[in-house]
């Protein structure tokens, strides 16, 4: 994999990372292997580096198939999250909609809503406790007060102690190209960006559609996050990946942050789930198909980005909701 980006004077480029293919059902002890081979279904995107840098963490983004059968889906994500975290992975990051999925959204969604202090998210919270990792997944929120005909996309973040840590509901529905995720999802409230730190790096949540909307993920970067966490279900379609693609990109250069997107696998996402450094640089992803991607956050590296391009920090506006 080559960088998408010329070298820029002054920053020390991230050396591209080599992919090698490994099973998800192997044993979090057994090493990945040392050579770059092509990936395949059911394969994961792992960075090899040299050595250790400082303030550095290891996130892992994971890509698979959610359904209408809930236990199942908790299931299949404790698969991926233990692959992730026996590679290393601090953080972990699964798609929207991991709880519950479907094209498009009907009564069946208001059927399978939990409160987030529900049984699903107890059980999510349980993969991060079991193994050790902050991990991050979209659920269906029922409201609460009544509300039985539309229920939150939320995102929950859960720590290693498995205590919530950040807690995100989106705000830009996905009422477009045909979709009217309105109809069924209210709006999140918009509050302070949903934040979470590990070993001094901090992470903001964005979910799908928001990524359309620079504007969010400013905010994102302006309240203080080096790493923008993008759970989506991006739903396939003409030229969609290579939207989905330029935004990522478009987000991590324009805001000098690193980029980790986890999209839902095919056939109800499109795929192509990422993680993006600060020069738009792809540092690994997957395509279509269940897998895992992992890279390394540096923020040795991100400050180099930021000194030489200090674009973040010679901004003349604020972002204001509307």
């Amino acid at each position: 994999m080559q960088p998408l980006e010329p070298t820029v004077p002054g920053v020390t480029a991230t050396p591209p990372p080599v992919a090698v293919s490994y099973s998800t059902t192997l044993e979090p002890s057994t090493p990945p292997p040392a050579t770059a081979v092509e990936l395949e279904p059911g394969s994961a995107a792992h960075p090899q580096t040299a050595s250790e840098p400082d303030r550095a963490v290891d996130v892992a983004v994971v890509q698979f198939a959610p359904y209408t059968d809930k236990d199942a889906n908790l299931a299949q994500l404790r698969a991926e999250v233990r692959a992730a975290a026996g590679h290393g992975a601090r953080v972990v990051v699964a798609p929207e909609y991991s709880m519950f999925a479907v094209t498009r959204l009907d009564r069946r969604v208001l059927e399978a809503a939990e409160p987030i202090t529900g049984p699903w998210v107890d059980g999510l919270r349980g993969l991060a406790a079991e193994f050790g990792v902050h991990l991050v997944a979209g659920v269906v929120e029922a409201p609460g007060g009544g509300e039985r005909d539309h229920v939150y996309n939320t995102l929950v973040a859960a720590a290693p102690d498995a205590e919530f840590v950040a807690v995100y509901r989106k705000v830009h529905l996905y009422d477009a190209f045909g979709f009217r995720e309105s109809d069924i999802v209210l709006p999140g409230e918009v509050t302070d960006p949903a934040t979470f730190t590990v070993d001094g790096v901090t992470f903001g949540l964005q979910t799908c559609f928001d990524l359309r909307f620079p504007e969010g993920c400013r905010r994102v970067a302006a309240a203080g996050a080096q790493v923008l966490v993008l759970p989506a279900q991006w739903i396939p379609g003409p030229a969609k990946v290579d939207q989905w693609t330029t935004l990522l990109r478009a987000r991590a250069i324009e805001n000098t942050v690193y980029v980790a997107a986890a999209d839902q696998a095919a056939p109800r996402g499109a795929g192509a789930s990422m993680i993006v450094d600060p020069m738009g640089t792809v540092l690994a992803e997957l395509g279509e198909n269940t897998g895992i991607a992992t890279a390394r956050v540096d923020l040795g590296h991100l400050e180099q980005v930021r000194a030489t391009n200090p674009s973040l920090a010679l901004r003349r506006f604020t972002v204001e909701p509307r």
